[in-house]
């Protein structure tokens, strides 16, 4: 800087202050008592500036601060530790806030900004959201393991005429609850009765009390329990479509950093198997993957 604009803001800097900060001669500049006092505290100023403006690029990369993140209920319990290992791995530097939300409840507080990201389920509301690649998971049906639809290989829908349909509350995500139920008529299904249930234990009690049964991706279902039995619906015609999602224009580093440790996490988690498309669908409003 040149000579006249720092003694400018010296001088200027001296009277916010009122003290005098240098004495001036003819041949010399030198600082004052009041300014030696201050010195320290000057150069702490001029570092806590530096450590704010290094905090700021942390952020802005991704690598510092605090993410609010949200999973539904029902995700599998080996996804969502894949999901938060590898979160973690890859982004020490930041706080993840995770909550266990509907897509309902994800939707609003996207839209409240009380969520930087979310898994949501499809159909529903995108509007003023971003989306990542929505991962189609096949469902298969979950049956007592001594019910007669229980002995074949793949299930039709037909076959399960007669029997109670175990489903999440409607209120948790409309669109999607009645896509499952309008799938299921065109198939040839409707259910005697729709009973209203989520937490694994009381499904489990429903299943195997009456004559239910209860519609799940195959890596939902614990392959140990003896009681229960899962099979693929026949000719896959019940999916559940998932994608990240985050307001539009606020899809800092680490938001987009989690929306593509959740795609990878479904990948990796989801059972292989099947006759699954082997490329992607394109659909509207991203790309669309079976997985």
């Amino acid at each position: 800087m040149a000579q006249p604009p720092l003694s400018q803001r010296i001088q200027r800097l001296e009277r916010e202050l009122g003290v005098r900060l240098f004495e001036r001669t003819s041949r010399q500049v030198t600082i004052t008592k009041g300014g030696t006092l201050l010195l320290d505290e000057a150069r702490e100023i001029l570092a806590r500036s530096e450590a704010l403006r290094a905090t700021a690029r942390r952020i802005q990369e991704g690598r510092s601060g605090l993410l609010r993140a949200a999973l539904p209920p029902d995700l599998a319990g080996d996804t969502v530790a894949a999901i938060l290992a590898a979160f973690q791995r890859r982004n020490d530097g930041v706080e993840l806030e995770l909550h266990e939300l509907t897509t309902a409840d994800q939707l609003a507080g996207l839209a409240s900004h009380d969520l930087d990201v979310g898994l949501i389920r499809h159909p529903c509301d995108v509007s003023g959201l971003e989306l990542g690649p929505v991962l189609r998971h096949e469902l298969g049906v979950l049956l007592a393991h001594d019910a007669p639809a229980a002995r074949s290989e793949a299930v039709p829908l037909t076959a399960l005429t007669g029997y109670d349909l175990i489903l999440f509350p409607r209120a948790q995500a409309p669109a999607v609850h009645d896509d499952l139920l309008t799938t299921c008529a065109r198939h040839g299904y409707t259910p005697t009765c729709v009973r209203h249930g989520q937490g694994p234990s009381f499904t489990r009690g429903l299943l195997l009390s009456s004559r239910a049964i209860a519609f799940s991706p195959r890596d939902a279902h614990p392959a140990q329990d003896p009681d229960l039995t899962w099979r693929p619906l026949a000719g896959a015609p019940l999916t559940l479509r998932h994608s990240a999602a985050w307001p539009r224009g606020r899809g800092d580093a680490a938001a987009l950093a989690f929306a593509d440790t959740v795609t990878d996490a479904l990948a990796a988690t989801a059972t292989a198997g099947g006759d699954l498309p082997p490329t992607p669908l394109h659909l509207r409003p991203a790309a669309e993957y079976w997985i």
